[in-house]
């Protein structure tokens, strides 16, 4: 099993076609993460925004 998954690591090496799908699926969750991070963010500060409009009504 272990020499399995050894030689299909070596030949995703070899192949750059597998190298390149995985960094761009790499790149792809980087964006992921910072899409969520800066929604999140942006909600907090929203939230906070439309409270304080809401109490000064």
């Amino acid at each position: 099993m272990i020499v399995y998954l050894t030689s299909s690591l070596r030949a995703l090496r070899r192949d750059s076609k597998a190298v390149t799908a995985i960094e761009y699926g790499l790149i792809a969750a980087l964006i992921a993460v910072v899409i969520i991070a800066a929604v999140s963010a942006l909600g907090v500060g929203a939230s906070s925004t439309f409270n304080t409009v809401a109490s000064e009504l």
